[in-house]
């Protein structure tokens, strides 16, 4: 039986390269892209719903699939009101949860970051461990949490000193090692296409997926 998925941003990096694989992918008849923005020039098994996500709950009705790809974020620079990152980077992905355990949806993936811990001084950690405590607190069979690193790959909006990050950190990577072969850069492609192999295998349910285990289970 063909697959519907919802994507919950899929203009971002890692969304876009969900959104153009499940369009080449023979199992998707159906995908639904929830934004504030429409994309243009997308085949007929592309459907889009344009509004406010922030109040996602709108979009009930017409949140229905068989899994959920969630790959909303910002950054302090876009969003420096920590009242409205929250709302982004928390509220979005909990909400999604929520109408996904809420219509039956048995499989939710969401890209959260390395570092994120609920208990956590840093503001930034600290939201992406409540996003992730609560999501996982829907109980949805197949929930994938995915924590990577770095994120490289080719931004549509500039970010001079993430750039400047990459930079440097491609060259010192090789001295990554132990431990540290968590903080090298992970593509953006390989974020994606690892959700898309968890999706269609569903071995585990619940787990939490660091950056290194992530770039294993892209090429699987």
């Amino acid at each position: 039986m063909k697959k519907t998925a919802i994507i919950l941003g899929a203009t971002g990096l890692t969304g876009s390269h969900i959104l153009h694989k499940l369009i080449e992918d023979k199992n998707y008849e159906t995908i639904k892209l929830f934004s504030r923005s429409k994309i243009d020039g997308l085949p007929k098994k592309v459907t889009q719903f344009i509004g406010d996500i922030l109040d996602l709950a709108q979009f009930k009705t017409d949140f229905t699939a068989d899994e959920v790809y969630c790959c909303i974020g910002t950054t302090a620079k876009k969003t420096p009101d920590k009242t409205l990152y929250k709302k982004i980077d928390y509220g979005i992905p909990v909400t999604a949860a929520k109408l996904s355990k809420e219509n039956n949806i048995a499989t939710f993936l969401v890209v959260s970051a390395m570092g994120a811990n609920a208990k956590s001084t840093v503001f930034y950690n600290k939201t992406k461990g409540e996003m992730e405590r609560d999501v996982l607190k829907q109980n949805i069979k197949n929930t994938f949490i995915l924590r990577p690193s770095l994120i490289g790959g080719e931004r549509k909006e500039s970010r001079i000193l993430e750039k400047i990050g990459l930079v440097v950190i491609k060259i010192i990577q090789p001295l990554f090692i132990g431990k540290l072969k968590e903080y090298k850069i992970i593509d953006a492609e390989n974020i994606a296409q690892a959700m898309i192999n968890l999706a269609n295998t569903k071995n585990n349910a619940g787990v939490i997926i660091t950056s290194n285990d992530i770039k294993k289970l892209s090429k699987k």
